[in-house]
C-alpha cells in the first residue's frame, strides 16, 4: 500500500514521518507495527531491518561512488564483530536494478544530476530491504521525468514487492495518482484519511489550505485533478454592471 500524507507547511507531515522511524520522540501516545511490535522500545538495529526513512536534506559522504553510496543502506544487516553481511550483493543488486541505476554504478555520487541522485539515495534505502519505505518529499526540486520516475518506481514497489510506502508530497495530483490512502494534516491533527476521492474533496482542501481548491474527477478514467483558485486564475464568469 503506499499512504500519502497532505497538507500546508507546518501541519506535521514530515515530523510524523520522523516519528515513526523513532527520529522524533512522541510525547504521548503509541507506535506499533501492524503485527503489535512496539516502535519506541524495538532494538535500534532490528527497527533499522524493518523501517527506513529517506529524508528530505541529507549528507552525501565525499568520494563515494555510486555501488559504495547504496551499499551503505546494508548497514543494519552486517555481523557486529566481523561485518560479514551474506545477503550483502543480492540486495544491492535488487535495489539498483529497481531504481534503474546500475550503469551508474562506477559513477562518482557528486557528479550525478538531481534525479539521478534521488533515485541513488533511494536505492540506498531499498538495498536496507525493509518492509516499510517512508519517504520525505521525494519529487521536491526534481523536473517533471523524474518525478514521474520516482512515482512509478514507489507504485512499482508496492504493487510487485509488497512494500509498504509512506510518503510526503506537496503535489496533490500526485498524490491522487500514486496513493492508496491519504492523511491530510492540519495543525498536527489527522483531519481527514481515506481514499483519493474521499480525501480530496473542494471542501476538505480549501479549508486545510485556506484558499479555494476546485477538484475534477475523470468520468472515464476516475483521475483526479485539482486548482487552487486566486485572484487572476477564476474562470467563474464576472458580474456586469
Amino acid at each position: 500500500m503506499v499512504t500519502a500524507l497532505i497538507g500546508p507547511n507546518g501541519s506535521g507531515k514530515s515530523t510524523l514521518l520522523r516519528a515513526l522511524a523513532r527520529l522524533h520522540l512522541p510525547t504521548s501516545g503509541d507506535i506499533s507495527f501492524h503485527d503489535g511490535t512496539d516502535v519506541l522500545t524495538l532494538d535500534p538495529r532490528e527497527l533499522a531491518r524493518r523501517v527506513t526513512l529517506l529524508a528530505q536534506s541529507r549528507t552525501t559522504p565525499g568520494g563515494l561512488c555510486v555501488r559504495e553510496l547504496v551499499e551503505y543502506g546494508r548497514h543494519p544487516h552486517r555481523a557486529r564483530w566481523t561485518g560479514r553481511d551474506p545477503g550483502a550483493e543480492q540486495a544491492i543488486a535488487r535495489a539498483m536494478a529497481l531504481t534503474g541505476i546500475e550503469a551508474l554504478a562506477d559513477r562518482p555520487v557528486q557528479a550525478l544530476s538531481g534525479g539521478q541522485a534521488q533515485r541513488v539515495w533511494l536505492a540506498s534505502c531499498l538495498a536496507q530491504d525493509t518492509g516499510l519505505l517512508l519517504l520525505d518529499e521525494p519529487t521536491t526540486f526534481l523536473d517533471l521525468r523524474y518525478q514521474i520516475e520516482i512515482l512509478d518506481v514507489v507504485r512499482e514497489l508496492a504493487d510487485d514487492h509488497g512494500i509498504g510506502v509512506g510518503l510526503v508530497l506537496h503535489d496533490l495530483d500526485q498524490a491522487a495518482a500514486v496513493a492508496d490512502r491519504i492523511l491530510l494534516l492540519e495543525g498536527g491533527t489527522v483531519t481527514a484519511d481515506g481514499t483519493p476521492r474521499e480525501v480530496l474533496t473542494p471542501e476538505n482542501l480549501s479549508r486545510a489550505y485556506g484558499i479555494r481548491v476546485d477538484v475534477d474527477v475523470d468520468p472515464v478514467d476516475g483521475r483526479i485533478t485539482t486548482r487552487a483558485v486566486g485572484r487572476h486564475n477564476d474562470v467563474r464568469p464576472r458580474a456586469t454592471a
